[in-house]
């Protein structure tokens, strides 16, 4: 029994020192270069790419270093590929170090090769490697990716992964640019019943652009002063079929979140015309704090859609001194003048998908598929081809909340007595 008992043991031991070899093949953090972003062009010749690496240090910016290191706190390497995937290899001639997409947080792809047909046939690379998680975000930009990567150069933040993570969330909760990824991407791309929205980029300014609101503007026509990143990111580009084929502002970017039930949308802050004195705009802090509700139906063949859009809304200015809080009648005729300005611009852009793009951007097709009994019946109706001649009416609610941190305001009359 005893020599049973040690035949055990030593089996146990025999076991447990096997299982700790398992680490034979590991390679230390300081033997890979870590691809934060991938940068894709159009190339000249057919069936090539132009790949352009964003490789972090991550000695930069770490406690190890101190913050005192005189190191670069990235490194940018280009070449001409088949395909991002078998590019790494080739990118190792230059680089000691072996690449790793472990930290790899975005792709970035120039206009010109988005709107190429085969386009889809580049990102779906994306899809088959390991490394490369489906959370990685798209983003377009207009001039070339080699350029934007280059040209991109944060002052407050030197770490490039911590850069495009803060700019890319940040832009996501105020509804500025789309909240979406690769995942979204090949989802819609498969399913052909929506349009699919990347973010859109640009370190290139236009200048003498004429903006009509905050908001109403691409990457790139947001006039800045000082000494900053000419780095923007603002507004959306439009894929159709795994193509691009269009973008919006954005100001449409917002709008279409709001018609959105699949976007997890913060607050943002706009302005609203003031309906008491034309020569100001009011502030309000919008919010979608409850989920929208769809009524779809079916006549003559002809989709009938009622959207009922509830907003939380916060006033932070009143320019023409109302005293909102006050005043009922006042609120009143507030809420029924911004409700009327919201309803406009939300049937306005979705009449612009219709006739422009002939496809929604805000995942219509999701609720409306409990309308039909089977998925095939869905599939016959063929939403994408039904969308540009369906009647859609939105409807907004908006409840107020509160009226400014001083809701009382003094008469101009007494302040300048």
């Amino acid at each position: 029994m005893g020599q049973f008992k040690n035949l055990i043991k030593i089996s146990m031991m025999i076991i447990i020192t096997f299982s700790l070899t398992g680490c034979w093949d590991k390679t230390e953090l300081d033997q890979k270069a870590y691809v934060i972003g991938i940068g894709l062009d159009a190339h000249e010749k057919e069936g090539k790419i132009k790949v352009t690496y964003l490789v972090a240090n991550p000695e930069v910016g770490s406690q190890q270093s101190g913050g005192g290191s005189t190191e670069s706190p990235e490194e940018v390497i280009s070449l001409v590929a088949d395909d991002f995937i078998s590019s790494r290899n080739t990118a190792n001639t230059v680089i000691s170090k072996e690449i790793s997409y472990d930290l790899l947080s975005v792709i970035i792809v120039s206009e010109e090769l988005a709107r190429k047909p085969d386009f889809i046939r580049v990102i779906y690379s994306a899809a088959k490697d390991r490394e490369i998680k489906r959370t990685t975000d798209l983003v377009i930009t207009k001039e070339s990716a080699e350029k934007f990567i280059l040209n991109n150069n944060p002052l407050l933040e030197t770490r490039p992964h911590k850069y495009f993570e803060f700019m890319i969330r940040r832009g996501k909760e105020t509804g500025m640019i789309p909240n979406t990824d690769l995942n979204g991407f090949f989802q819609v791309a498969e399913t052909d019943a929506d349009l699919f929205l990347a973010i859109y980029a640009s370190t290139e300014k236009e200048r003498d652009k004429e903006v009509l609101s905050d908001d109403d503007f691409m990457a790139g026509e947001v006039q800045f002063g000082g000494k900053t990143n000419d780095t923007q990111f603002m507004g959306s580009a439009v894929f159709k079929e795994g193509m691009m084929i269009g973008k919006i502002t954005g100001e449409e970017t917002r709008i279409s979140s709001l018609l959105d039930n699949t976007w997890e949308l913060e607050d943002f802050k706009t302005t609203f015309k003031d309906p008491f004195d034309e020569r100001y705009r009011i502030s309000a802090r919008v919010a979608k704090q409850r989920k929208n509700s769809y009524d779809f139906k079916q006549r003559n063949g002809k989709a009938i859609i009622d959207i009922r859009v509830p907003v939380y809304v916060e006033i932070l200015s009143d320019p023409s001194m109302v005293n909102f809080a006050k005043n009922n009648d006042k609120v009143a005729e507030l809420k029924k003048s911004m409700t009327k300005i919201m309803e406009e611009h939300l049937t306005k852009y979705i009449k612009y998908t219709q006739e422009e793009f002939k496809g929604d951007t805000f995942h219509l097709s999701v609720p409306i598929r409990k309308g039909f009994w089977t998925l095939q019946e869905f599939r016959d109706f063929d939403w994408m081809k039904s969308y540009p001649d369906a009647e859609i009416n939105v409807n907004v609610d908006i409840r107020f909340g509160e009226f400014g941190r001083q809701t009382k305001l003094p008469e101009l009359r007494e302040v300048r007595d």
